[in-house]
């Protein structure tokens, strides 16, 4: 088969790799429908994160079951599935209080390359769901962005205990920063503020569900949160960046008592503990478990009350995916969609 790998930063390349195969019984092979370049793979990209070795790349991933382990019993060749970033058994005690990302068996999908053709995926009774029937072409995209960015987007919300009738702040607008303001909207929230200064952004971001759009960052950003909610704060933040600015921003926009859900794959980031401290605010977060939430995702989108394949807002074949990265690098995209 033929997938993406990255060399070094800034260079990928679409080549010959080898066909992923049956290893463990609980293994399941798919044929990938979609596929696409994550934000978090910019850190990769831009030589944030070291590259030292060709490395497959990508970790969403929607498809069709090609073959499945001796050991694979809720699954069967010709279902379309979806599955998250890491592979977990959804039976270990971890998994069944919803945290299925530090499942005790957890292994990263992405190892594998899901910007490719094929992909073997671990664990597959307890990470793959499949949909009702094989979806119409309309539905893929939506689908995909299920497998991460919607699933992270949820979790930031969830995260930040949003509730009917709270105000939330979202800092960041990239796909997953845009997807929190969706599932904040489906989650309730009377008013939403997108932090947000480019305007295609701003516009999907009103698409979603966002009430007010700030456009500062740092202290001003901060300020202008405070001016929009009588000087206290958000009740809910998403953070969807991971950088020290995105970090002290969220938690600085978040009124006392309030909760931060933060998503961003955090690079640097150091917290004040004494501001912390005296905050009084909460924070909770880390790596999406994306399966706790893919049934009610997967039911929302396969009866077209929510479509977040809106961010993909470039859609390209999968032998180009060098210019998709490119493309998001150089923000003229939010997200690209990669079709084998």
């Amino acid at each position: 088969m033929r997938g993406a790998v990255i060399y070094a930063p800034g260079d990928v390349r679409f080549e010959d790799r080898d066909d992923p195969t049956i290893v463990d019984p609980t293994d399941a092979v798919i044929r990938l429908t979609a596929s696409c370049v994550c934000g978090s793979d910019l850190w990769d990209y831009r030589g944030i994160d070291s590259v030292t070795q060709p490395t497959p790349m990508g970790h969403e991933y929607v498809g069709v079951v090609e073959e499945v382990g001796d050991d694979v019993h809720t699954l069967e060749p010709g279902q379309f599935v979806v599955g998250s970033f890491f592979a977990s058994d959804n039976t270990c005690p971890i998994c069944q209080a919803g945290y299925q990302s530090s499942c005790v068996h957890r292994e990263y999908v992405g190892a594998g390359g899901a910007q490719a053709e094929y992909l073997r995926v671990p664990l597959a009774d307890g990470t793959l769901v499949a949909t009702p029937d094989l979806p119409p072409d309309d539905l893929v995209p939506s689908l995909l962005a299920a497998s991460d960015v919607l699933g992270t987007g949820w979790f930031g919300a969830v995260a930040a205990e949003v509730t009917p009738g709270t105000t939330v702040a979202v800092v960041g607008d990239g796909a997953v920063g845009l997807l929190g303001i969706l599932a904040a909207s489906q989650l309730g929230a009377e008013r939403i503020i997108a932090m947000s200064r480019h305007t295609p952004r701003q516009k999907l971001a009103l698409e979603f569900g966002a009430t007010d759009i700030v456009t500062e960052r740092g202290d001003d950003g901060v300020a202008r949160v405070k001016d929009l909610t009588d000087g206290l704060g958000a009740d809910s933040v998403i953070e969807a960046v991971g950088t020290q600015e995105s970090m002290l921003q969220a938690i600085r926009c978040t009124r006392p008592g309030g909760h931060v859900g933060y998503v961003g794959v955090a690079h640097g980031v150091a917290l004040p503990g004494e501001e912390l401290f005296y905050s009084h605010v909460h924070l909770h977060g880390g790596p999406a478990p994306v399966r706790r939430f893919l049934p009610d995702l997967i039911d929302r989108i396969w009866n077209q009350r929510i479509d977040p394949g809106k961010v993909f807002d470039l859609d390209l074949p999968l032998a180009q995916v060098a210019e998709g990265y490119r493309a998001m690098d150089e923000r003229r995209a939010v997200k690209t969609l990669l079709r084998p």
